[in-house]
């Protein structure tokens, strides 16, 4: 038979017991740990959410408790009421080492089967046995940690933003299915048969319906869902930080959220981070990074030699000096004697998946230089050596191609030799904007231009010409928030004018009749006085990455989705009755 609570109220927890405990009466419940019975002393760790605590059973002084205490094993739970004193054989490596609890009383108030995992940090467990086994994993004082620090990120945003006269406002989860971005999780109307609702992208059309509607200033905290092919720090649901503004400019929609990102960083890790953060171009990150979120906590930026080669005999890098095209490379400082030729020969294969055909590369050594292409090179192997201030010991490793393959290629380069030969300054965060990026990117697939960040993103005034004739020059008052190589946050300033809306959606290839039957609420909106408005958006997730350290997306977020979309733990999705089908109108193919 269990134990009943009863009128047992328990007045401390585990893991904050000290010192100054000693001799009160505590009353303490949790799950066991493990246990360790030494003939005449049974050793219980006791474990909550704050911690561990050693308890001790006597059989001298109580054998009934004693042999009640025997049947203990791991995961059950328990209720005890004694005393702390000092621990005889002190364990420095937990907070409550240096006392144990000499037990008066227990109650077992409910057992557990042998656990399939252990509750333990560093188990090296399975993945999916970890998701499986979720409530179990998520005991793990990681696990533990992770999620309330989440929970203190999401009240200390809330706390902010309503002390900067922000509302918050709930918008729908049933919504319109939207044509642009990723696919949408589709609802069926048991009502209205043959009808679809879609689980929101993004509130972006509520909250700028919130700023037609006069609310000034929205902040929510907001699921949102993308039937997307996921990569492996991807959700299908994840948590936004959505937040709008009405009368403010794209500086002023910054420096606020600067504050904001300060307070973060000030109240979570103790670091007092300066202001302005950095600022960055889209064309200049690409053009030195590869990348539109780069990672500045180490050197190594892509360098442009197209000028230096553009006459050379080897016809790989005078041939890739023509329009769209260029050879660039990566000077890898000190390298050249930790890369072989067989893991060069893996370097090579590694920018083959990002589209490039091949990597070029040249080696400084004591006794000279050594190049599979320097028997093709004159003159330019000098000013390229020349040129980037190569020394004894670098190795300078190129790519030739089409631009938008060099950098991508390039840019992946660069992260995977910071991570492989442990470049990475991870003593600091690095913290900076990315501006004016591309109105449009071009779409192979649907053979047309379609919004970088979405529709209803305004264009840089001096390039609102260009919409219709040179849609690939326009950019955009878009900004993305980087820290340490991750987009965090990302945002806009949004079209309030229906006419510049209109133009938007024709440079989009929408004919006026599809653009009303999508959007007609928003553009009727924007008839009757729409203010200047714009506004960003936080991954929680990758925030709670970010101040945890976690490496995985799903040790932050309490019940994940595997990388196909499906939960380990409940066997979602599943197949649905033919009568649930029935009662939707739908039949499946």
């Amino acid at each position: 038979m269990l134990d009943h609570l009863g009128n047992w109220s328990r007045n401390h927890y585990c893991g904050v017991l000290r010192e100054k405990n000693i001799g009160e009466s505590v009353c303490l419940m949790g799950w066991v740990q493990k246990e360790r019975d030494l003939g005449s002393l049974i050793f219980v760790d006791l474990r909550d959410f704050s911690g561990i605590v050693q308890l001790v059973f006597n059989n001298d002084t109580d054998s009934a408790l004693y042999e009640k205490a025997q049947g203990l094993r791991s995961e059950f739970v328990i209720a005890v009421k004694g005393k702390p004193r000092e621990r005889s054989n002190k364990n420095p490596n937990i907070p409550t080492g240096n006392i144990e609890v000499l037990v008066d009383e227990l109650k077992i108030l409910n057992t557990s089967e042998v656990p399939p995992i252990y509750v333990k940090d560093g188990d090296n467990v399975d993945e999916t046995m970890r998701l499986k086994y979720r409530t179990l994993d998520l005991r793990k004082p990681e696990m533990q940690r992770n999620l309330r620090l989440r929970s203190k990120i999401s009240q200390l945003t809330r706390n902010f933003f309503i002390d900067h006269n922000f509302v918050e406002i709930e918008t729908p989860m049933l919504t319109k299915p939207t044509p642009e971005g990723a696919r949408d999780y589709l609802v069926p109307s048991r009502i209205n048969k043959g009808k679809f609702y879609a689980l929101p992208q993004s509130p972006q059309l509520m909250k700028q319906l919130l700023m037609v509607g006069g609310f000034d200033r929205y902040i929510q905290i907001t699921k949102c869902f993308r039937d997307e092919d996921l990569r492996a720090n991807r959700q299908p649901e994840f948590t936004q930080i959505d937040m709008e503004m009405s009368f403010m400019s794209q500086e002023e929609i910054m420096d606020l959220n600067e504050e904001f990102i300060q307070m973060l960083y000030r109240e979570i890790k103790g670091v007092e981070l300066s202001s302005p953060f950095k600022k960055l171009p889209y064309n200049e990150a690409m053009d030195r990074f590869g990348s539109d979120k780069p990672d500045l906590r180490f050197a190594m930026e892509i360098q442009n030699i197209s000028q230096l080669v553009k006459d050379s005999s080897f016809k790989v890098f005078s041939e890739a000096t023509k329009d769209g095209k260029s050879v660039r490379c990566l000077l890898a400082k000190g390298l050249g004697k930790d890369l072989s030729r067989k893991k060069i020969d893996k370097l090579e294969d590694f920018v083959k998946t990002y589209g490039a055909k091949g990597l070029a590369w040249i080696k400084i050594n004591e006794d000279g230089i050594q190049s599979p292409i320097a028997k093709f090179l004159d003159k330019e192997l000098d000013a390229i050596i020349e040129s980037l201030e190569a020394e004894v010991g670098d190795i300078i490793l190129i790519v030739a191609d089409e631009d938008s393959t060099v950098l991508a290629a390039l840019g992946a380069l660069r992260l995977h030799l910071a991570r492989e030969f442990n470049l990475i300054d991870e003593n600091h965060d690095e913290i900076l904007w990315i501006t004016d990026f591309p109105q449009f990117e071009y779409s192979q697939e649907e053979n047309r231009y379609v919004a970088m960040h979405h529709p209803f993103t305004h264009p840089l005034e001096e390039d609102i010409p260009k919409l219709e004739e040179n849609p690939s020059e326009v950019r955009a008052k878009a900004y993305d928030l980087v820290i340490n190589g991750d987009e965090v946050g990302g945002g806009s300033i949004r079209i309030n004018n229906s006419d510049l809306q209109e133009k938007m959606f024709k440079a989009l290839g929408f004919s006026k009749e599809d653009a009303e039957e999508k959007f007609g609420f928003l553009l009727d909106a924007f008839k009757y006085g729409a203010p200047p408005h714009g506004g960003i958006a936080y991954g929680l997730d990758r925030l709670t990455m970010i101040f945890t350290g976690a490496d995985n997306i799903r040790d932050v977020i309490a019940f994940p989705k595997t990388q196909s979309a499906t939960c380990l733990m409940t066997g979602a999705p599943v197949e649905v009755s033919d009568k649930q089908l029935d009662e939707l109108n739908i039949e499946v193919k």
